[in-house]
């Protein structure tokens, strides 16, 4: 990670000793150094300095210029933004289902490579990569002790493929590492283990940052490292030596003040952060936390909010080092060596503790009075939407009858007590929670909510409090280590004795993962089109995300989805009604078993034992699980692509060249039919095939057509790495409605993945209509409403996209990461002027499209929008060209990130 030395670097001024532990000395970039030559830099977000510092660092006059240097180091508050920054991290994080199609295509280089009979070992990555394997178990099996080990036996039966590619990879690439499964949650275990504070390479020391190929990423700003979440051709980018580039960001100065109440939880504190931050619109901008309330809270609080960046829409939700840091490092057993470099490198640099008011220069600042946070839920459908704990029943109650264009149900009110037997005994109501999981990196990071809902637990059976059978409960924490502290506490029994026992480690519930409800309750919930509940301690409650079935799904703090899984509905009022009926028929009201802060305290030394964390952790390498051992794995520099309908070679590089002129790509797009027309919030969940795969879609008759039976099926993130599955997946989601396709007689849409093909009117799946107009050879194009592209960084929505022809999407505004991901795969983003959008415009679906942008696709330039009438008539609008750096200018005239970096490395 040292600067290049053939040439003089222009601030070699900047390079200082400083002594980062008793005895010894080491180098660095100072800032505070650079801050004579540019005194604004005393004033910039803790969080731009660190990104600086890297500018610095990596400076070659090349790719990184002292105009770069400069231009960041005189970073103003409220300047316009249209200078990029070359950030260069010092290490990748992958997760398994955005992992793998990301090894796949280092394979896929490596094989291109040999076939140019060029060297594939070319093909490395130049920082530490580490993949955590975490997506793939499910809760098939619930509710019992012998529930983990089930599940895990499931897992490799499924992934069996998979697993061997990666552990292909590990031995193929010199700086990709793998955590096996049943370790935790990627986040989780990249703030308990992964994480270092500085790293050291001949004797300079420099601090941590990464990209992740998860959203989520951002949870590590907690222990204030810079790093967010990135689609996995990004991440591949970083992985390959390419700086990630965005544009100077805002930098939204987060004040927090007092401290919570008694009985509030940091799940509650982020809900509401979440919909502060979605009000004020902080999307594309960084979110840096200061101010006494921030200096008071715990580092897994911290943490809490900063996973969470994605749901409130910004880049990031930065904390800064501080005493705090310090004290979670020692707790989670990093060495006193690395504590030391950490907090004498920070203090050197001058980023060293909390600032307050008035210390930093902040674009815009907004205030919260931790005092006046409440016991929240969020939902049924987003994760802003924020309810009070006591108004929980009421709104429910609104929305079950509500129009769906105002995040309602549209049920007739009589229905909402109605009960409809799923035999067995048990009867459904609408409003009826039929899963209930403690699941996620967002909480099972954070011991305080954990202990709370072990406390909650015990007090809840020592009433005599049941959970109904029918309830699908389970616990998959982050991390073993939790499962460690709640025994020594001795809360797992109680949790136990609710159904809340261990089911895995790893992202379950809250990825779609939460396994299938009985069929029983299936049917009826089907058949009688019943709006029942999931209540989680995830981050994510978009729609069918969940379960297909379960259309109200609301995100709480651990303790609350224990209270309402006693419940058993959430159309109990659980401030004023009781939460059941105890021993000798007594009411129990929420009151009653609530947890202390003070009897969550007295357990907390027992959640922070740093030696527990380094003996958990040492077992990755030296106890990776019988399971993981008995997995055979290929070697070799290359993969060979054995048949396989999880992992293929991707068609990205066919026809690839070393000698191809990327310029003369065209930039125009004529003749292009609709391919839908989508209105707000399509989320990368809409559009990127995400959770079951069913036996009548396209990819699920492929599956069938190659000898995959319904029960094998696995989930689309299980298949991520064979582009035949995928690409049959994409807009395929059973909730997504494309408004092109006309309402039924009673004025409702029609959900799923369908589109009418022009000129025939025909009604077709996405794909089978995409496919049709590849085969004649006519490009595609989308509109959508606001915030396109929202939720997970899925890079398959961009892959798919391109693989179906799109050539271009034009939404109202656009998520950064999908926007990014599209021009990476060498889809153009076109946004409307304010005003404008393609119901403003008439659009029916019948129209022919051309999009013309400026010819040298100058960066957020004017492209002109023409709209053919089936008549003849024709409308021209102006639309923005997100392509928004020169860099992107470059990826998608190499028709993508990914051959302009093999054709780089190649060629180098």
């Amino acid at each position: 990670m040292d600067a290049p030395t053939s040439y003089a670097h222009p601030f070699a001024q900047t390079v200082k000793t400083f002594t980062p532990a008793a005895g010894k000395t080491g180098r660095l970039y100072s800032l505070p150094a650079l801050a004579r030559e540019f005194p604004n830099v005393k004033r910039l977000p803790h969080s731009i300095r660190i990104v600086l510092e890297s500018v610095l660092r990596h400076c070659d006059g090349e790719r990184v210029t002292r105009e770069h240097v400069a231009r960041l180091a005189n970073w103003k508050p409220q300047a316009a933004r249209t200078d990029e920054i070359p950030f260069t991290v010092a290490r990748v994080v992958l997760q398994d289902f955005t992992g793998v199609p990301l090894l796949a295509d280092l394979a896929a280089m490596r094989s291109t490579a040999q076939r140019l009979g060029r060297d594939p070992k070319r093909i490395e990555p130049l920082v530490p990569v580490d993949l955590v394997v975490d997506h793939s178990v499910m809760v098939d099996h619930y509710g019992t002790k012998d529930a983990l080990d089930l599940n895990m036996k499931l897992e490799f039966m499924r992934n069996l493929e998979r697993y061997g590619f990666m552990k292909w990879g590990m031995q193929a690439f010199d700086t990709f590492g793998v955590v096996p499964p049943g370790f935790g949650i990627v986040h989780q275990v990249n703030l308990e283990y992964l994480a270092r504070g500085v790293h050291l390479k001949g004797g300079l020391y420099y601090p941590d940052t990464l990209v992740g190929t998860d959203s989520h990423t951002t949870m590590i700003n907690g222990i204030g490292v810079v790093g967010w979440g990135v689609g996995g051709i990004e991440a591949e980018a970083a992985m390959l030596g390419q700086p990630v580039y965005f544009l100077t960001p805002d930098v939204v100065g987060f004040e927090l003040t007092g401290r919570l109440r008694g009985g509030v939880t940091a799940t509650d504190l982020v809900l509401t952060v979440t919909e502060i931050l979605r009000r004020h619109k902080v999307v594309g901008k960084f979110v840096e936390f200061f101010g006494e309330g921030t200096a008071s809270l715990t580092l897994p609080d911290r943490a809490t909010i900063a996973n969470m960046a994605p749901e409130y829409g910004a880049t990031m939700g930065f904390f800064p080092v501080d005493g705090r840091t310090l004290e979670y490092f020692r707790g989670t057993g990093r060495s006193a060596a690395e504590i030391d470099a950490f907090e004498a490198y920070f203090k050197a640099q001058g980023l060293f503790g909390v600032p307050q008011r008035g210390d930093i220069d902040y674009s815009q600042v907004i205030t919260l009075d931790l005092g006046t946070v409440a016991p929240s839920l969020a939902g049924p459908k987003r994760p802003q939407d924020r309810i009070e704990l006591g108004h929980v029943s009421r709104r429910f109650t609104e929305l079950f009858s509500a129009p769906m264009e105002q995040g309602g149900f549209k049920q007739p009110p009589g229905k909402l007590a109605q009960a409809f037997p799923a035999g067995k005994g048990v009867d459904v109501k609408n409003g009826d929670v039929l899963i209930a999981a403690i699941t996620s990196c967002t909480n099972t990071s954070n011991p305080g909510v954990l202990l709370a809902a072990g406390l909650l637990a015990k007090k809840a059976v020592e009433k005599g409090l049941k959970v109904q059978p029918h309830i699908k409960t389970s616990l998959a924490p982050g991390s073993r280590i939790v499962t460690e502290y709640l025994t020594n506490t001795g809360l797992l029994p109680y949790l136990e004795q609710l159904g809340f026992a261990l089911a895995g480690y790893g992202c379950t519930t809250c990825i779609g993962n939460a396994g299938d409800l009985a069929p029983e309750l299936n049917a009826v919930i089907t058949d009688n089109d019943l709006v029942c509940a999931a209540v989680l301690s995830g981050n994510r409650n978009f729609e069918a995300r969940i379960h297909p079935n379960i259309k109200a799904n609301f995100l709480a703090s651990p303790p609350l989805v224990v209270a309402y899984a006693i419940a058993g509905t959430v159309t109990t009022d659980l401030m004023t009604q009781p939460v059941g009926t105890g021993t000798g028929g007594q009411a129990v009201y929420l009151g009653d078993i609530w947890p202390t802060s003070d009897e969550i305290h007295a357990l907390m030394k027992s959640a922070m034992n740093g030696k527990a964390y380094r003996d958990n952790y040492a077992r990755v390498k030296t106890e990776p699980g019988e399971l993981w051992e008995r997995i055979p794995g290929l070697s070799g520099t290359t993969y060979d692509w054995p048949k396989s309908t999880y992992i293929a070679e991707p068609p990205f590089f066919q026809g690839f060249a070393l000698d191809a002129v990327d310029a003369q790509r065209p930039v125009a797009v004529h003749g292009a039919r609709i391919m839908a027309l989508f209105g707000d919030s399509i989320t990368t969940d809409h559009i990127s095939p995400a959770g079951s795969i069913k036996a009548s879609s396209p990819a699920g008759l492929w599956l069938q057509a190659h000898k995959v039976l319904p029960a094998d099926f696995n989930s689309y993130g299980a298949r991520r790495g064979h582009h035949e599955v995928m690409m049959r997946g994409t807009f395929a989601n059973v909730r997504i409605k494309n408004l092109m396709i006309p309402p039924r007689a009673d004025g409702t849409r029609e959900e799923g993945g369908f589109t009418l093909h022009q000129p025939s009117g025909d009604k077709l799946p996405i794909y089978d209509a995409a496919m049709r107009y590849v085969a004649d050879g006519v490009p595609t194009v989308i509109f959508a409403g606001e915030e396109y592209g929202t939720g997970s960084s899925r890079d398959w929505a961009a892959k798919g996209t391109q693989l179906l022809g799109i050539k271009a999407v034009v939404a109202r505004s656009f998520e950064r990461i999908h926007r990014s991901n599209l021009v990476g795969m060498g889809v153009l983003p076109l946004q409307f002027k304010p005003g404008d959008s393609w119901e403003s415009l008439g659009l029916r679906g019948d129209e022919t499209i051309a999009v013309v942008p400026h010819p040298e696709l100058t960066p957020q330039s004017d492209a002109t929008l023409v709209i053919t009438r089936p008549d003849g008539q024709r409308r021209e609008i102006t639309v923005t060209l997100r392509i928004d750096t020169p860099v992107e200018v470059d990826y998608y005239r190499a028709n993508g990130i990914l051959p302009y970096v093999l054709r780089q490395l190649l060629t180098a």
